[in-house]
């Protein structure tokens, strides 16, 4: 099982707002780096559905995810700068070279660094780096939940699917 740090909701639900969506977004962040927890290299990689969604490339996907909000929207660094695929639809393509223990390894370096990048801002504060324009850190925090959810529900089901054909 790999370990991954993080405050969990219900140890904060006296605490501020800010606290509160952190310890949501690290439990969707764990759930997500675990679906590939006890997986041979084929089953992470197994793509059982039309597109490029695999758990290895969602996993990789929500690193890229990180990157876009926490680092090009905090440090308003382009994404070639940063490093990171130019859209999202290229962010599931797994190279030659990515594992399971490698792109653990990068999604919780990446939620680290979101750690970081966010740990002195404010619910209020504005993140001028998005396409989108401005956008106020709770605005942020929302989205990446939603979109981590979504991610998640995902992943339970491809994992169950991968090892109900074992």
């Amino acid at each position: 099982m790999t370990t991954f740090p993080g405050t969990f909701a219900d140890d904060v639900i006296g605490q501020p707002a800010k606290t509160q969506f952190e310890a949501f977004i690290d439990e969707h962040r764990r759930a997500l780096n675990g679906c590939l927890d006890g997986l041979t290299e084929e089953q992470a990689r197994r793509s059982l559905v039309p597109s490029r969604t695999t758990l290895l490339g969602l996993v990789k996907h929500t690193a890229f995810v990180e990157r876009v909000w926490f680092d090009e929207a905090v440090t308003c660094r382009s994404r070639a700068e940063i490093g990171i695929p130019a859209t999202p639809d290229e962010s599931f393509i797994l190279d030659d070279d990515d594992t399971v223990a490698s792109i653990q390894r990068s999604h919780r370096e990446a939620c680290e660094a979101s750690r970081r990048a966010t740990a002195s801002l404010g619910l209020d504060d504005v993140l001028r780096g998005n396409r989108r324009g401005p956008l106020p850190l709770r605005w942020v925090y929302l989205h990446v939940l939603r979109e981590l959810a979504q991610h998640c529900g995902h992943a339970e089901i491809l994992r169950e699917q991968i090892l109900a054909a074992e």
